[in-house]
């Protein structure tokens, strides 16, 4: 009777402890720092978000193409009936400049019989510079690109950012799922190891004529009931394992599933930790939650194109000129004299008369600036929102599993109480058992909410943009 007592009571001091048999020794401690580090380092979607980032990088690169160095050549000859009518041979260099300015320069090797009365008869060269001073002036399609290739690097950064945050959050969410899931499973084990021990008692007692076999029978039916619990929990936990391997890659890209002996960290998912002040996490998100910043990299990109976008409104006026000089770069008394004897130069004017495509085009930059800032403002105020409403669900968690604490202690007061009337023979076994499922329901509900309050902290961070 006494090792019975001691039995029952045992079942009490299970909650939450992971099963000691030998099969638990050799488990493997899995904990969510080591399991987030590897999803950082080896899960597609990370590595998918960045190679956005490469992607952008390339995109600077190309826009950088704009400003550079161009060799261009023009080269033909004619000869006909024994005649040489003419041959040009005329190679020029263009550079590009940050400015409203490109420089070229270049030689001519011209001759024949039938040049035009424009073209310099033999060797010369020349040093030339082409300026904007209308429509380009401030900024060019060249200097634009570039500058929203930088600003589309530092969005899709922070695109990068927002998306391992939500990939972190969803683990972390099937993490303690499978710490749940796994924590059910170790308390079924242990109750229906302990129901299973009662029934052996209540069998040596009723050969022994100590107990009744309506006894056995209730002592048995606790075992199925408990086994039955534990195959849905095993299920659970099972497949909780597989939602975890989700998230598991090795370095080649290949997947594997998460080892049998793994096993998750019980102690943490028992631990309530403070998540601050919600208005502190609210300021914190309005600076740093990539979600935000990437909503400001595009308003700074669509500013670049409402500035070109007004060039349209401008007329095209440029300004070319050439200082030439007699054979290969050979100017001879370089002065005022020869400046006034040796150039070329001219002008490209061109106006709109209604300007009516310069100003649709600028008037659609408005817009999608003032679009996007509106966008901007209802994702700030619906993640404030979330943030307040995830630390509202948290708060509220925390209170429960206060209450739930102080319920188990109660049910366990109970439950002892109920177990030393039976052992003097003033309770029978149906109210023992009765007791200790109602204690097993009550951990139950624990560990869901143990789940639930883990997953609101992360969530709080998630919506803060924080996780990552």
């Amino acid at each position: 009777m006494q090792l019975l007592k001691y039995s029952c009571i045992a079942a009490i001091t299970l909650v939450c402890l992971l099963p000691l048999t030998t099969e638990a020794q050799q488990q493997q401690l899995f904990t969510p720092e080591t399991f987030i580090s590897l999803v950082k380092a080896t899960h597609p979607v990370a590595k998918q978000a960045a190679i956005s980032v490469d992607k952008a990088n390339a995109e600077i690169l190309s826009a950088k193409g704009g400003f550079d160095p161009v060799l261009d050549v023009d080269a033909s000859r004619k000869t006909f009936d024994g005649k040489n009518y003419y041959n040009y041979f005329n190679p020029e260099l263009k550079v590009a400049t940050p400015l409203p300015l490109d420089i070229k320069t270049g030689v001519e090797d011209n001759g024949g019989s039938y040049l035009s009365s424009e073209t310099s008869k033999g060797k010369t060269s020349y040093l030339g510079v082409e300026l904007a001073l209308g429509k380009g002036f401030l900024i060019d399609k060249r200097r634009a690109a570039l500058k929203q290739a930088l600003f589309f690097k530092s969005q899709t950064e922070q695109e990068r950012k927002a998306t391992i945050n939500n990939l972190l959050f969803d683990a972390y969410t099937d993490y303690w799922q499978w710490a749940g899931a796994y924590q059910q499973f170790a308390v079924y084990n242990k109750f229906l190891d302990i129901s299973a021990n009662r029934l052996r008692l209540i069998r040596i007692g009723f050969y022994n004529g100590e107990r009744s076999l309506m006894d056995t029978i209730e002592a048995f039916t606790q075992v199925q009931n408990y086994q039955l619990m534990q195959a849905e929990a095993k299920l659970k936990w099972v497949n909780a394992s597989l939602q975890v391997s989700n998230y598991l890659w090795f370095n080649d890209d290949s997947a594997y599933v998460l080892p049998k002996h793994f096993v998750p960290d019980t102690v943490q998912f028992s631990l309530q930790q403070p998540t601050g002040a919600v208005d502190a996490i609210v300021e914190q998100s309005s600076v740093q939650n990539p979600i935000l910043k990437s909503y400001q990299f595009k308003l700074n990109s669509l500013e670049v194109e409402k500035k070109l976008k007004f060039q349209s409104l401008l007329p095209y006026f440029t300004v070319k000129g050439n200082l030439l000089s007699k054979n290969y770069y050979q100017p001879k008394g370089f002065d005022a004299n020869y400046l006034e004897k040796n150039y070329k130069w001219g002008i490209d004017f061109k106006l709109p008369l209604f300007f009516r495509e310069g100003s649709g085009d600028y008037k659609k930059a408005q817009l999608k600036i003032k679009e996007t800032n509106l966008e901007l403002e209802n994702k700030r105020w619906q993640l404030e929102n979330k943030i307040r409403s995830y630390h509202n669900e948290n708060t509220a968690l925390g209170q429960q599993l206060t209450t739930i604490n102080t319920m188990y202690n109660n049910y366990y007061a109970l439950l002892k109480n109920e177990e030393m009337k039976f052992t003097q023979g003033e309770s029978s076994l149906f109210l023992v058992n009765s007791r200790e499922t109602k204690l097993l329901e009550l951990v139950q509900k624990q560990i869901e909410l143990r789940v639930k309050y883990q997953k609101s902290r992360y969530a709080i961070d998630w919506a803060a943009g924080m996780l990552q």
